[in-house]
């Protein structure tokens, strides 16, 4: 595919209205609120942080991996691997159909369409939004901020409804990461840089035991507001 460097689909592609699916998402902070894990402000912002450095670095490092045209089968069984819950290997796919759906109507290219075709049922979130990011024009790294921005802006934007939190207060957290997103999505692209030589061994592989948790119980609840 041809490689043109179009930095500004980044904010297409990491604005919250692109029609991805996520809003119909929490990212477990549904489950963390109604827990009582998280009950303010300052609770939000440590949970976003260790999401961040967790499961937020796994998607970074195989969003980047996608977007350097790594193996997108391998990298979606790397996700596999990386994705302990049911919970949450179905809402990655669930997700990654829906962001397929997006790209190739948004930015179409050969790789998306053999992507759809090997995996109709989908592909990991991740592994979609690296090799979107790559049809896009993008760099690994943009790919990187992209999924790292992505990990904690969903659950700011749920905590505002179910905590009825001031968006101000809320926009606030996802600021106050700023550092945090930078040091995510560099580490990624560092990682990345490595899987053509080392394969996916390559890649973070961090783990989140809560958030599992949580996402299997959440899947069980017979009310919530959000899907994950």
């Amino acid at each position: 595919m041809p490689r043109t460097m179009n930095r500004a689909a980044l904010l297409v592609l990491a604005d919250g209205r692109f029609p991805a699916g996520g809003h119909a998402h929490s990212g477990g902070a549904e489950e963390a609120i109604t827990a009582g894990r998280v009950r303010d402000v300052a609770d939000l912002r440590e949970f976003c942080r260790g999401r961040l450095h967790t499961s937020g670095l796994v998607a970074a490092g195989l969003a980047a991996a996608a977007a350097t045209g790594y193996d997108p089968l391998l990298l979606d069984e790397a996700a596999d691997a990386r994705t302990a819950a049911p919970a949450l290997r179905r809402t990655s796919r669930r997700l990654g159909r829906q962001l397929l759906r997006a790209a190739r109507a948004t930015w179409p290219c050969a790789e998306l369409d053999d992507l759809a075709a090997t995996r109709p049922g989908g592909a990991h979130q991740s592994v979609v939004l690296g090799l979107t990011a790559r049809g896009a024009g993008l760099l690994p790294v943009d790919a990187a901020y992209a999924a790292a921005y992505e990990s904690i802006s969903g659950p700011v934007a749920a905590a505002v409804r179910l905590l009825r939190l001031d968006p101000f207060d809320a926009t606030a957290v996802l600021a106050h990461l700023a550092a945090d997103i930078d040091h995510v999505a560099a580490q990624a692209a560092e990682a990345a840089q490595h899987v053509h030589t080392d394969g996916v061994a390559a890649l973070p592989a961090a783990s989140a035991p809560l958030l599992d948790l949580t996402a299997e119980q959440h899947a069980t609840r017979p009310a919530r507001l959000f899907a994950s």
